[in-house]
């Protein structure tokens, strides 16, 4: 996630070096249905409410005017949004989000689920972190997942869930559950997709934060997840493949579920 602003400098150079697309192997059309094996009967997530958050958006570059407008995040002031990161071929971390959260979506359904996302495709604009946390609190979120995947040194590796560290006074009540959400989220991963915890950051696939607008914002359970690091070759491999990003979807959906039940 650890994005980086691009200038249009930066980014006519981008598009050149990647052609200005997408390569076609990461243009997968989404499943019809989720995967069978998290469809149980009885719909257990029934009245149960979830916000997911694919990280950045399609549009961000294009506007670093609109996205690098600071906004307060109680522990200080930082962008609005941010571009995010890419692999080495360049898929964008702003199209794996989506993708994930696409896939995802329907699973939650299936199970009962209200689910929310906080952005409607991958062609917009932000919203601000502060706006993604205010669609969680709106909606009265049972969970917030924010899916991401990290730009890290091309040495790291390995995926870690972000929890909100306390801010007393603002979210007193959340730290807690958001703690068991995370741990949840984190063995539904671990066992769903077999990567490893990350080596560069966290331990034991964990990390808390308080520099993280989305998280100190939110008065709901919530927490981040860093999919695995692009600027590794390995990661990378795998983020990019669309039926490993099938399986990170059911692991989310196991995660969530496990916690929401």
């Amino acid at each position: 996630m650890r994005a980086y602003l691009v200038t249009l400098t930066a980014l006519a150079a981008l598009g050149g070096a990647c052609g200005g697309s997408v390569p076609a192997a990461h243009e997968t059309a989404l499943p019809a249905a989720p995967s069978p094996t998290l469809s149980p009967s009885g719909r257990a997530l029934t009245g149960k409410t979830v916000v997911i958050d694919p990280g950045h958006n399609g549009g961000n570059a294009a506007h670093p005017k609109e996205i690098n407008r600071q906004v307060d995040i109680i522990t200080g002031r930082k962008a609005c949004n941010t571009v995010g990161t890419q692999t080495d071929d360049g898929y964008q971390e702003h199209a794996f989000t989506w993708d994930v959260a696409s896939r995802l979506k329907p699973i939650l359904e299936n199970m009962g689920a209200e689910v929310v996302l906080t952005r409607p495709d991958d062609k917009g604009v932000g919203p601000c972190v502060t706006e993604r946390a205010e669609i969680g609190n709106k909606a009265r979120a049972n969970a917030v997942v924010s899916i991401h995947a990290d730009g890290a040194a091309p040495s790291g590796h390995g995926f870690h869930v972000i929890m909100p560290g306390l801010l007393r006074g603002h979210n007193d009540a959340v730290v807690e559950p958001s703690r068991r959400l995370g741990l949840d989220v984190r063995n539904a991963y671990r066992a769903g997709t077999g990567m490893p915890y990350a080596t560069y950051r966290g331990k034991d696939g964990l990390q808390t934060r308080t520099d993280l607008g989305g998280l100190n914002l939110s008065k709901r359970p919530a927490v981040f997840v860093e999919c695995g690091n692009m600027r590794n070759s390995g990661d990378a491999a795998k983020l990019s493949d669309p039926g490993f990003r099938q399986r990170i979807a059911d692991s989310l959906a196991a995660g969530i579920k496990r916690f929401l039940t």
